[in-house]
């Protein structure tokens, strides 16, 4: 395919920039002057190509890209005043000209292309005995785990597990049970030879593979496989653990705890991230490190009595939360409060009279709140009927509560975008919900429930954790769903949630009414990149998903 990058090119890339990754996590080697071929056939020039093959993970997690197709366009995210991809989030006129799939798209296939030269090219590594199978792991989990995100955004599209070397013009349809068939085999490898621990903070373990197998179980209605290596990873040996307060997961001091199974990481020295990258990071200034901090923060600082500050952010109002995201906590669940910021505190000179520095300036929240009561307040207050109409359509996109989660107030200026804020790929809450649905569609609703309520103990308010307990009659696929919403709001799985269970159109329908107004039954598959239809020449054979021009 002409727009997949061959692997030389790629080879002599990433083999002479030395800090993509981190450098105290997966440092890379750089062999000056040498060729991919002579490089890769040394220990050390090997390391470089797994160390690479991970760093592709960068261009979705903690980037709006990666946001934009994986959480928004669905119930429980519609579009914030300052929203670029509209058409993803809002279906507007959605089609393969779309640059946030045209990225991801040339990226994921460029790190299958270099995951694929690594597996062929293993063997002359002069790896040793033992560290061999380990790299060969990484590589055919990594491999797995692009494919995933391409068949689950684009469906049966291009598919080879060979290496590509120079220029191909043609692209081949695979059906999605092929595609899914090379994932679940190249897990089921990694599983059985990785170790259960790394060296390197960020690479995969056996536990890692074993939770990502379970989710493609479950995305393939495997659903004994599903329950089985969930409980692998739950019952197994790992030392994974839910933090006691969940809150506690999003603290910038605790970003490497125990919960988390499976993360993309980002440097604390900023330098050391693909900020100024520009073959391999083309976004501009500002977007090298997680981004996601930017995302969803409303328009706070042209309110009386604030201004933008490194605490309250850097607003981009992109994102923000339908009515029904909003609705699904009660007053018993602390993720509300953990999840979200409602109060923005007056740090301004120049104020409302009355109002003092630390004093409230803006109140945002999805309940409504009497007019009587809000004559009284010296700050501004946008409640219900303020921010949304009344059939749930948004009336207001600047103010509205926003997600606090990867908020990062240890950045050095007001203005910086980059956050060194790690990605949670996956966490151990996911595990436990995929085995509750697991057990759930295999008819054990009462151990369902038991999984479920593991987590709404966690999340209970002090003194409410009885109140938050579920009976197994409550357990319903769209109770998980709403529950999966509680707990990974924003964590980028949103959109294949609804895809894996077939939610997708009749939830948004539903719940997101800004969404549903141009959404059609084909929008569960993306469109293929204008760019990739262009290129090739097999035109006829490989087409536009179906639906759109």
């Amino acid at each position: 395919m002409k727009n997949i990058v061959s692997i030389k090119k790629i080879a002599i890339g990433l083999l002479t920039i030395s800090c993509f990754s981190c450098n105290d996590v997966l440092t890379e080697y750089n062999p000056s002057g040498l060729t991919a071929e002579s490089v890769y056939s040394t220990p050390e020039g090997f390391e470089t190509l797994v160390n690479a093959a991970y760093s592709y993970q960068r261009w979705w997690y903690g980037k709006e890209e990666g946001y934009n197709i994986a959480e928004t366009g669905t119930d429980i995210w519609t579009s914030g005043s300052g929203e670029v991809y509209r058409d993803l989030t809002q279906y507007l006129n959605l089609q393969g000209s779309n640059s946030a799939l045209t990225t991801e798209w040339r990226e994921f296939y460029a790190a299958i292309n270099l995951c694929n030269a690594g597996i062929k090219r293993i063997e002359n590594a002069g790896l040793s005995a033992t560290l061999r199978p380990v790299r060969e792991a990484e590589l055919k989990f990594l491999r797995a785990f692009y494919y995933w995100h391409i068949v689950e955004t684009w469906g049966g599209v291009h598919f080879t597990t060979q290496e590509t070397n120079g220029i191909i013009s043609t692209a081949n349809r695979t059906s999605e049970e092929i595609i899914y068939k090379q994932i679940i085999e190249d897990l089921k490898f990694a599983t059985a030879n990785l170790p259960a621990t790394q060296t390197q903070y960020g690479k995969v373990t056996k536990g890692a593979s074993q939770a990502f197998l379970a989710r493609i179980y479950l995305t393939r209605g495997m659903n004994k496989e599903a329950l089985e290596m969930a409980q692998a990873v739950l019952n197994g040996n790992y030392g994974y653990k839910l933090e006691a307060n969940y809150a506690d997961l999003w603290k910038m001091t605790n970003l490497k705890n125990k919960e988390a199974i499976y993360v993309v990481d980002y440097s604390t020295n900023l330098a050391l991230n693909d900020l100024v990258n520009s073959t391999f990071n083309p976004y501009g200034h500002g977007r090298g490190s997680n981004n996601g901090h930017l995302l969803f923060i409303m328009k706070y600082d042209d309110r009386p009595g604030m201004l933008r500050d490194i605490t309250n952010g850097r607003p981009f109002v992109r994102y923000m939360p339908t009515r029904y995201l909003l609705d699904l906590f009660d007053e018993n669940d602390a993720r509300y409060d953990a999840s979200f910021q409602q109060i923005w505190k007056a740090n301004a000179t120049t104020r409302p009279t009355g109002m003092s520095i630390g004093d409230t300036a803006v109140y945002c929240t999805g309940k409504e709140i009497p007019d009587a009561f809000e004559a009284t307040r010296k700050y501004q207050i946008y409640d219900r009927s303020k921010i949304f109409n009344a059939n749930g359509t948004v009336k207001d996109n600047q103010r509205y509560p926003s997600l606090s989660k990867f908020m990062d107030a240890t950045r050095a200026s007001l203005n910086e975008a980059q956050s060194a804020r790690d990605v949670f790929v996956i966490r151990l809450a996911e595990v436990y919900l995929i085995a509750a649905e697991a057990q759930m569609k295999l008819g054990n609703n009462t151990d369902a429930a038991t999984y479920i309520n593991v987590l709404r103990t966690r999340a209970a308010k002090t003194g409410k954790a009885a109140a938050m307990q579920i009976s197994p009659a409550q357990v319903t696929l769209d109770f998980i769903l709403d529950e999966r919403a509680r707990e990974l709001a924003g964590e980028q799985l949103r959109w294949f949630d609804l895809k894996r269970t077939g939610k997708l159109v009749e939830r948004i329908k539903a719940y997101a009414p800004d969404n549903a107004i141009n959404l059609s039954s084909y929008h569960v598959l993306r469109p293929i990149p204008q760019s990739q239809l262009d290129a090739v020449t097999n035109k006829a054979e490989f087409t536009q998903n179906a639906g759109y021009q």
